[in-house]
């Protein structure tokens, strides 16, 4: 049996980072102070030891799985996930989520752009040159997170030969959820302390702060949905997650077969449907399944609190092994030109998500913080962010959230499953005209469409 251990072992190295990061934010207030997460101090301590020769034998290359297929399940997951009670009606939250959708849009491509224009520039003065769409994989991993970078880097790595560009999506995804918190926390701060956020009991509470609930404080995780004499409930919804997993793995196989050898252009059509793009069609395979739930009325069935805490244990998961998975090597080799982008895409997202703070209504700075987070880590660092400004979520703003997740899937699709994929591919001028045109729409959109009147004073 000791040939079995081997993965076994990996994933718990990942989970015991995950248990000594929280250990950690329980004790050191330096910690406490940024709210960093127990999955991005455990990730850190889980790099330092793989590239110290202190991880059992384990390299990055280890935990880069891992990283795909929580980041898969994490968001096939949350499609399985039902609406929130009282949340299937209302222009206000659609505006408002229109709204965020729309500054991620802009985030998305102004990344990209910003990516693109360092690396051309550097290449002018450096010996070596670098690829630049090593620049523009940048907004994958910021206003995508490690998965997206992940699946397409490794598609224009296998099919276009970019070389590192899996792994340098990866490290632009971990810088970009230390920058949400180092960012992020501070402005929050000074946003409170002005009294420019609606919920006036937003408070650092001892509890927010340590990351772990005081006895008589905690809160219940859910409904039973069966008994535990004949199966325990967080199994039966791991159960169909599994489900929609092998049905997605089933397509996918079948369908690369029939698309085997058929191109347009110079573009294998099978591309599309790449394991790669798991993901993508996780997600269709999710909602079709959530949209058969609903139909028959089988909701009862489904226990929403749990299918958020397994959404949430794999984004935990996610990032831990995204942080484990950074190859110093590549950091040393690209080490200006990841640097330079990683802080021009900080500040001019700063800069985006702020300034349009003006056009986002009464929740402005609710909604740009919270934009923020989304646009330098996932939507679970945005609400984090949220949290601190509305803690007991009084605002409309975290559920605007919901679908804010939606309506991303269709301002963008153009760019993620049209471009995104393919992109070694075509013509850069042309990348750029239609990303610089989706900027302009996006941004006339959010002037358009405003949430609410911002109240005078």
């Amino acid at each position: 049996m000791a040939d079995t251990f081997p993965g076994v072992i990996a994933f718990a190295f990942m989970a015991m980072m995950l248990y000594l990061g929280a250990l950690i934010r329980m004790r050191v207030p330096a910690v406490q102070r940024f709210l960093i997460p127990a999955s991005i101090v455990g990730g850190a301590i889980g790099f330092v030891l793989i590239n110290t020769g202190l991880s059992f034998g384990y390299t990055s290359d280890d935990f880069v799985a891992f990283t795909f297929h929580f980041f898969t399940l994490s968001f096939m997951s949350l499609v399985l996930t039902g609406s929130p009670a009282g949340h299937s009606s209302g222009t206000g939250y659609l505006r408002g989520g229109f709204w965020l959708a729309m500054l991620w849009t802009m985030s998305l491509v102004m990344q990209a752009m910003i990516g693109l224009g360092i690396v051309l520039a550097y290449n002018q003065t450096a010996a070596d040159s670098v690829s630049p769409y090593l620049g523009m994989i940048v907004a994958h991993g910021f206003t995508q997170g490690p998965g997206q970078a992940l699946a397409l880097g490794s598609i224009w790595q296998t099919n276009f030969a970019i070389d590192n560009a899996a792994s340098t999506g990866l490290v632009y995804a971990s810088f970009g959820f230390v920058v949400s918190f180092l960012v992020g926390v501070p402005v929050a701060r000074l946003i409170i302390s002005r009294g420019l956020n609606n919920n006036k009991k937003a408070e650092l509470a001892k509890e927010f702060l340590e990351g772990v609930y005081e006895r008589a404080a905690r809160p219940p995780s859910g409904r039973l949905i069966t008994h535990p004499s004949n199966l325990e409930s967080a199994a039966f919804h791991i159960g169909l997650l599994g489900l929609a997993y092998v049905l997605t793995y089933a397509w996918l196989s079948y369908v690369q077969t029939l698309l085997d050898g058929v191109t347009i252009g110079d573009v294998p059509v099978d591309l599309f449907v790449s394991f790669d793009l798991f993901f993508v069609h996780g997600l269709i395979t999710c909602a079709i399944i959530r949209a058969v739930i609903d139909y028959f009325d089988w909701g009862q069935y489904i226990d929403d609190d749990t299918q958020r805490m397994i959404t949430g244990t794999a984004v935990d998961l996610m990032v831990v092994g995204t942080l484990m998975s950074i190859k110093v090597a590549v950091v040393a080799a690209l080490f200006v030109p990841i640097m330079l982008t990683t802080l021009l895409v900080t500040l001019a997202t700063i800069a985006l998500c702020f300034a349009l703070s003006r056009t986002g209504g009464q929740y402005g700075y609710e909604r740009a913080l919270t934009s923020f987070g989304c646009c330098c880590g996932s939507t679970g660092t945005g609400l984090l962010l949220l949290r601190m400004l509305d803690p007991d979520f009084r605002t409309p703003v975290a559920k605007e959230l919901a679908y804010f997740n939606i309506i991303i899937l269709v301002t963008t699709a153009h760019i993620l499953i049209g471009i995104a994929p393919i992109l070694p591919g075509l013509n850069l001028w042309t990348v750029a005209a239609v990303y610089g045109a989706t900027f302009v729409v996006a941004g006339v959109a959010t002037q358009l469409v405003r949430p609410e009147a911002r109240p005078e004073g």
